[in-house]
């Protein structure tokens, strides 16, 4: 263990307000669209964007499109990143979004390309169906056994590569996100959910060790900007 991890704060489960089932629908789209402005500025987007690159590189010339889903994607943002890279790498990129509800998944639609609703503990796919399966900052919601059942239904679904992101777990992750969620101006729940994120964040080896576990890959795992980590692999 390096001298940050042993500075980090322990893992906390913490209770996040929006996980509540029965939360306003009106106030989860918007603290989503807060989520999507997080991913912008604070790396969110960026870290799955950078795994994502070498896959479309690999697709190059590939006459039928490559599919991707986002299990979890708020917002829908980005898979509308991942597009437009893919576009421009003169990759054909079909994609898709996955949430917990049909409202929600409604509201990622425009910026998605298409969405459901759907449990990412028992995905709504086929073995195999899918290229790409991205998952990005929903991982920590989940307690440890339920946690290992989403790995699990990311890894039966990829046929390419699988994708998550995560807050890396740090008190300067932690204090970073609540004064930046004042500078924009993001909804009171959206800056305690955001903060309750941090603390149930990951660091690299303990993520690198839920996949191990739940899917028996070994993952690339790599920390990124703004204190998010990785980790990416080929379904076995």
């Amino acid at each position: 263990m390096n001298i940050t991890d042993a500075l980090a704060p322990s893992r906390c489960r913490g209770i996040e307000l929006l996980d509540d089932p029965s939360s306003d629908t009106a106030l989860a789209t918007r603290s989503l669209q807060d989520v999507a402005r997080s991913n912008r500025w604070f790396g969110g987007a960026n870290a799955v964007i950078a795994e994502l690159v070498p896959v479309l590189a690999a697709a190059r010339g590939r006459s039928a499109p490559l599919t991707l889903l986002d299990v979890g994607t708020g917002a829908g943002d980005i898979p509308e990143l991942a597009r437009r890279i893919a576009d421009r790498g003169g990759v054909h990129l079909l994609t898709m979004g996955l949430e917990v509800t049909p409202a929600l998944a409604a509201a990622s639609r425009p910026r998605c390309g298409d969405a459901i609703a759907g449990d990412a503990l028992a995905l709504p796919f086929a073995d195999r169906s899918v290229d790409i399966v991205t998952c990005s900052q929903v991982l920590h919601h989940f307690e440890a056994a339920d946690g290992a059942r989403l790995l699990a239904e990311l890894n039966r679904v990829a046929r390419v590569r699988v994708i998550v992101a995560d807050i890396r777990r740090a008190w300067a992750a932690a204090a970073g996100f609540w004064v930046g969620s004042w500078a924009l101006g993001f909804h009171p729940v959206s800056r305690h959910d955001g903060v309750v994120s941090v603390l149930r964040g990951f660091r690299a080896a303990e993520l690198s060790a839920a996949v191990v576990a739940a899917t028996g890959c070994l993952p690339s795992v790599r920390n990124r900007r703004g204190f998010r980590v990785t980790a990416s692999w080929a379904p076995a």
